[in-house]
């Protein structure tokens, strides 16, 4: 019998790779993605205090009704451009970029380049 690879499992072992190699400091947090398959989050992370600095979402009320009639691509882009406002906001400049396991492609890229439009250095 055939069995289905769990490609989230796969994505959660990649994630602990990652994450034993990256952390985020209070000099330079960490930008973490998480992508679900109608929305996408970011934090930013100081993981010496564990708290979080900065975030956004496409469930947030002001970015849902911004995104509503983009595609997810584009509603990511708005998504990192919002958590680099917010970032620059609380003072914070450099990021660590985590991108949670998944492929440096589509939304978790064009996140990445909205942070990059907003203000943030990784």
């Amino acid at each position: 019998m055939i069995s289905k690879i769990d490609k989230n499992a796969e994505r959660v072992k990649r994630h602990k790779r990652i994450r034993n190699r990256i952390s985020g400091t209070q000099e330079r947090p960490r930008l973490c993605v998480y992508r679900s398959d109608k929305h996408i989050y970011a934090q930013v992370i100081d993981d010496t205090c564990g708290k979080t600095l900065a975030a956004a979402s496409t469930t947030e009320k002001a970015i849902a009704e911004a995104v509503a009639q983009l595609t997810k691509t584009e509603a990511s882009k708005v998504v990192g451009k919002a958590v680099a406002e917010k970032a620059l906001a609380a003072g914070i400049t450099e990021v660590v970029f985590d991108r949670g396991g998944y492929l440096y492609t589509g939304r978790v890229s064009a996140l990445a380049d909205g942070a990059r439009e907003g203000g943030l250095k990784f």
